[in-house]
Protein backbone atom coordinates (compact mmCIF):
# COMPACT_ATOMS: atom_id res chain seq x y z
CA UNK A 1 0.00 0.00 0.00
CA UNK A 2 1.22 3.45 -0.87
CA UNK A 3 0.33 6.21 1.56
CA UNK A 4 -0.48 9.83 0.65
CA UNK A 5 -0.84 12.11 3.69
CA UNK A 6 -2.10 15.68 3.55
CA UNK A 7 -0.53 18.46 5.46
CA UNK A 8 -2.30 19.19 8.73
CA UNK A 9 -4.89 21.95 8.42
CA UNK A 10 -6.48 24.10 11.14
CA UNK A 11 -10.25 24.40 11.34
CA UNK A 12 -11.80 27.00 13.63
CA UNK A 13 -14.67 24.75 14.68
CA UNK A 14 -15.17 22.06 17.32
CA UNK A 15 -14.25 18.51 16.34
CA UNK A 16 -17.84 17.36 16.99
CA UNK A 17 -19.22 19.70 14.29
CA UNK A 18 -16.65 18.58 11.73
CA UNK A 19 -17.16 14.90 12.57
CA UNK A 20 -20.97 15.13 12.33
CA UNK A 21 -20.70 16.74 8.91
CA UNK A 22 -18.05 14.45 7.40
CA UNK A 23 -19.27 11.12 8.84
CA UNK A 24 -22.51 11.11 6.83
CA UNK A 25 -22.29 10.84 3.02
CA UNK A 26 -25.82 12.22 2.69
CA UNK A 27 -24.54 15.56 4.03
CA UNK A 28 -22.55 15.92 0.80
CA UNK A 29 -25.65 15.67 -1.43
CA UNK A 30 -26.42 19.42 -1.59
CA UNK A 31 -22.82 20.16 -2.64
CA UNK A 32 -22.16 17.27 -5.02
CA UNK A 33 -25.39 16.20 -6.70
CA UNK A 34 -24.99 18.87 -9.40
CA UNK A 35 -21.18 18.59 -9.64
CA UNK A 36 -20.76 14.85 -10.25
CA UNK A 37 -22.78 12.55 -12.43
CA UNK A 38 -25.15 10.06 -10.83
CA UNK A 39 -24.59 11.09 -7.19
CA UNK A 40 -26.44 8.84 -4.73
CA UNK A 41 -25.88 8.73 -0.99
CA UNK A 42 -27.03 7.28 2.31
CA UNK A 43 -25.41 7.78 5.70
CA UNK A 44 -22.73 5.11 5.13
CA UNK A 45 -22.58 4.63 1.33
CA UNK A 46 -22.33 6.74 -1.79
CA UNK A 47 -21.78 6.28 -5.50
CA UNK A 48 -21.11 8.58 -8.44
CA UNK A 49 -19.53 8.59 -11.88
CA UNK A 50 -16.12 10.09 -12.46
CA UNK A 51 -14.92 10.25 -16.06
CA UNK A 52 -17.35 7.46 -16.98
CA UNK A 53 -16.20 5.21 -14.13
CA UNK A 54 -18.66 4.43 -11.30
CA UNK A 55 -17.07 4.90 -7.91
CA UNK A 56 -18.71 3.47 -4.80
CA UNK A 57 -17.56 4.35 -1.30
CA UNK A 58 -18.55 3.05 2.12
CA UNK A 59 -17.85 4.09 5.68
CA UNK A 60 -15.78 1.34 7.30
CA UNK A 61 -15.20 2.72 10.74
CA UNK A 62 -16.13 5.83 12.70
CA UNK A 63 -14.66 6.90 16.01
CA UNK A 64 -16.70 9.92 17.11
CA UNK A 65 -14.83 13.21 16.86
CA UNK A 66 -11.54 11.46 15.99
CA UNK A 67 -11.47 9.23 12.90
CA UNK A 68 -13.53 8.37 9.82
CA UNK A 69 -12.32 5.49 7.65
CA UNK A 70 -13.73 5.10 4.15
CA UNK A 71 -13.09 2.40 1.56
CA UNK A 72 -13.93 1.73 -2.03
CA UNK A 73 -16.78 -0.71 -2.57
CA UNK A 74 -16.71 -2.94 -5.64
CA UNK A 75 -13.88 -1.14 -7.43
CA UNK A 76 -10.87 -2.68 -9.24
CA UNK A 77 -8.19 -1.59 -6.75
CA UNK A 78 -7.89 -1.46 -2.99
CA UNK A 79 -7.82 1.90 -1.24
CA UNK A 80 -8.69 3.50 2.07
CA UNK A 81 -9.35 7.13 2.90
CA UNK A 82 -8.98 8.38 6.47
CA UNK A 83 -10.04 11.62 8.08
CA UNK A 84 -8.25 12.29 11.36
CA UNK A 85 -9.39 15.03 13.73
CA UNK A 86 -7.67 16.39 16.83
CA UNK A 87 -9.16 19.23 18.84
CA UNK A 88 -6.31 21.23 20.38
CA UNK A 89 -8.55 23.85 22.02
CA UNK A 90 -12.22 24.74 22.02
CA UNK A 91 -13.05 25.77 18.48
CA UNK A 92 -9.58 24.79 17.18
CA UNK A 93 -9.39 21.42 15.45
CA UNK A 94 -6.56 20.02 13.34
CA UNK A 95 -7.39 17.70 10.47
CA UNK A 96 -5.27 15.41 8.34
CA UNK A 97 -6.39 13.27 5.40
CA UNK A 98 -4.68 10.04 4.38
CA UNK A 99 -5.13 7.85 1.31
CA UNK A 100 -3.80 4.30 1.35
CA UNK A 101 -3.87 2.83 -2.17
CA UNK A 102 -2.64 -0.45 -3.58
CA UNK A 103 -1.13 0.68 -6.87
CA UNK A 104 1.24 -1.08 -9.23
CA UNK A 105 4.43 0.73 -10.34
CA UNK A 106 2.84 2.07 -13.51
CA UNK A 107 -0.15 3.50 -11.64
CA UNK A 108 2.13 5.06 -9.00
CA UNK A 109 4.09 6.79 -11.75
CA UNK A 110 0.93 7.95 -13.52
CA UNK A 111 -1.17 9.18 -10.58
CA UNK A 112 1.05 9.27 -7.48
CA UNK A 113 1.82 12.99 -7.63
CA UNK A 114 -1.82 13.74 -8.53
CA UNK A 115 -3.03 11.81 -5.47
CA UNK A 116 -0.65 13.72 -3.20
CA UNK A 117 -1.69 17.05 -4.68
CA UNK A 118 -5.34 16.01 -4.51
CA UNK A 119 -5.25 15.01 -0.84
CA UNK A 120 -3.58 18.32 0.07
CA UNK A 121 -6.11 20.32 -1.95
CA UNK A 122 -9.01 18.39 -0.45
CA UNK A 123 -7.77 19.10 3.09
CA UNK A 124 -7.48 22.81 2.26
CA UNK A 125 -10.94 22.92 0.68
CA UNK A 126 -12.57 21.19 3.65
CA UNK A 127 -10.80 23.53 6.08
CA UNK A 128 -11.77 26.60 4.05
CA UNK A 129 -15.41 25.44 3.87
CA UNK A 130 -15.67 25.06 7.65
CA UNK A 131 -13.68 28.20 8.41
CA UNK A 132 -16.00 30.28 6.21
CA UNK A 133 -19.21 29.16 7.93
Amino acid sequence: MTEYVSKQVAINKPDSMIYMSLSNFDNFSPMLKDKVEGWQATVDNCSFKLKGFTLKLKMLEKEPCKTIKISGDDIPFEFYFWVQLHQVAEGDTRMRLTIHAKLNKMMKMMIGKKLQKGVDEMANQIANSFNNI
